[in-house]
């Protein structure tokens, strides 16, 4: 929660991490876009996030689920899938793996084989190339847009796709990179309309990992922890033409 809340924070969004049963219809209310992360799982935990993606449905507010950890679990699975059938995410992101075992399970007429969408943990085992064609398949089922995050990000509505390149292999060092991430989607998605979710989506995408290759060239960057903290100072320095010279979008 710490870095999600202080990277929303100079991305110039305001982050409220709330999870309790009885209040959280009243912050969604408030909100201009919601995340829900499965990280952290509990029986209230997971009443709340029902509550809320209900709340966000009613209201039409953009909302994200990040299905940390499906596949590894029965409960993660079953979570990510109640969650995204029963209330139409905007946005699904999560690693190859992930994307694959929600997709799996979800989308029946998929011919994937048994091994396919193991989890390592909440670790991916698989390469995002390899993910696009359940992603596809479980965009058109949830009618939502379902981003894979990996060495090469896709973002796709399951008839477009678009092809994000940024970012550095020191990412997956990094505990609560791709959490942080899908804060970062909610932001930028929160700011436009629904005909525009895919290029809010690309935008955060390359902005994120623009933010990890400026970090790895700070002269003071030592390592993950070290590049953990320098990405929050790098957003600072950001302007819209080191985005059109460092995107790598396609």
């Amino acid at each position: 929660m710490d870095i999600m809340a202080n990277t929303l924070l100079a991305v110039g969004a305001s982050p409220a991490m709330v999870h309790a049963e009885e209040e959280v219809e009243e912050f969604v209310t408030l909100a201009s876009a919601l995340l829900i992360n499965i990280g952290t799982l509990s029986t209230p935990w997971i009443r709340s996030m029902h509550k809320a993606a209900a709340k966000a449905q009613e209201l039409g507010k953009p909302w994200m689920l990040d299905p940390v950890g499906v596949g590894a679990t029965t409960l993660r699975t079953n979570t990510a899938t109640d969650l995204a059938v029963s209330y139409k995410p905007t946005v699904i992101r999560g690693n190859p793996s992930e994307i694959v075992a929600l997709a799996k399970n979800i989308c029946k007429e998929l011919d994937l084989q048994p091994s396919e969408g193991a989890q390592k943990g909440v670790d991916s085992s698989q390469s995002s190339d390899h993910a696009l064609v359940p992603a596809k398949a479980l965009a058109v089922e949830c009618h939502c847009v379902v981003v894979v995050t990996g060495k090469d990000d896709f973002v796709t509505d399951g008839s477009n796709v678009i092809k994000v390149s940024n970012g550095h292999p020191i990412l997956t060092k990094i505990t609560a990179a791709g959490c942080t991430l899908t804060a970062v989607l909610a932001a930028f998605v929160s700011l436009g309309d629904v005909t525009h979710v895919m290029k809010s989506c690309a935008c955060a995408l390359s902005i994120f990992g623009i933010a990890a290759e400026l970090a790895v060239q700070d002269p003071t960057a030592k390592g993950p922890g070290s590049v953990r903290m320098l990405m929050l100072d790098t957003y600072g320095r950001f302007n819209t033409q080191t985005l059109w010279n460092m995107a790598k979008i396609s």
